[in-house]
């Protein structure tokens, strides 16, 4: 008997209509990024200047007014205005598909999973971390369009690893934000708390938790590490082999919530998560009660990915 049960008919077919509306979002969203922002005309000492405006309220001279910068002008707006309509459509066509998803059970992942990799994506801090653990199991049957066993999914927390050799961007991404990593969590649910007795633990008031791990220290990098200079913030914990998660071929995928919201999920190639998964279970300290299920991950993901020819 397989570990996994196949989408019907109708499922696979608007999983596949989702996915590639989804993946359209996300350009149509990158292109619009591009324009963010606008230009204008500034008259400074009787001659008129092309000015771009940003939306940190920057703003840049691209010269005086003549037919070079009265191009750029009008291709800028007729630019934006495209990138502007075209998301706009998208995004109504993707709550269309949410509805549609919801309505022929396409998704399982936890609601709160995708809302946090979706504000992670809207607030362009995704690159810098990886789903790790039992949470990727999402994408590798998201990919396959099957249902994996439950039991082999059961957990209540997340694992987020953080690449820490990128860390300088992440902290200059999240000072321009004015944000801390326990603040990003709060606006999917106002109730994350850091816990007292782990400090890369922050949980919400139904007990689900999100942990940071990182890398051993390595190099110049220092420890212990907050995300943050806020001095609330979460901490990362180092966590062992972690280099070789960060340096395994990546597997990303849009997965679907149970209420059908849609969400790109970054994670390890499933040939790293199986063997990942093995030098758990034969590791002296770990946990007994956690080794089956180690093992168990392990055999599901390897078959899955021959059965379906997941890359990586």
């Amino acid at each position: 008997m397989e570990p996994w049960i196949e989408l019907d008919e109708d499922a696979l077919r608007q999983l596949i209509d989702a996915k590639a509306v989804f993946e359209a979002w996300e350009s149509a969203r990158a292109k619009a990024a591009e324009v963010r922002g606008g230009m204008l005309w500034r008259t400074a000492k009787g001659r008129e200047y092309l000015i771009r405006t940003g939306v940190d309220n920057k703003q840049k001279s691209l010269g005086v007014r003549s037919e070079k910068t009265e191009e750029m002008y009008s291709r800028f707006v007729t630019r934006k205005e495209a990138a502007e309509t075209r998301l706009k459509t998208l995004t109504e066509e993707l709550d269309r598909h949410r509805r549609l998803n919801r309505a022929v059970r396409v998704g399982r992942a936890p609601d709160i999973l995708v809302a946090i990799l979706q504000v992670m994506a809207r607030l362009n801090i995704a690159e810098h971390f990886i789903v790790i653990g039992t949470h990727a199991l999402y994408a590798y049957e998201a990919a396959a369009g099957v249902r994996l066993q439950e039991r082999a999914l059961a957990t209540r927390d997340v694992d987020l690893l953080w690449d820490t050799r990128k860390r300088l961007q992440f902290a200059s991404r999240m000072k321009n934000l004015e944000l801390s990593m326990l603040d990003v969590l709060r606006k999917v649910d106002s109730t994350f708390e850091i816990r007292d007795d782990q400090l890369f633990t922050a949980v919400n008031a139904k007990g689900f938790e999100v942990d940071i791990l990182r890398r051993e220290a390595a190099d110049l990098d220092p420890n212990p590490l907050q995300l943050t200079d806020d001095e609330d913030d979460l901490w990362a914990v180092q966590a062992r082999r972690a280099n070789v998660l960060l340096g395994s071929a990546p597997f990303s995928t849009p997965i679907v919530s149970v209420t059908g919201r849609m969400a790109r999920m970054t994670t390890i190639s499933p040939t790293a998560f199986v063997e990942f998964k093995r030098w758990m279970a034969s590791s002296a300290d770990r946990d007994p009660l956690k080794i089956s299920r180690d093992r168990l991950q392990a055999s599901i993901v390897e078959e899955l990915a021959n059965r379906f020819q997941l890359a990586g």
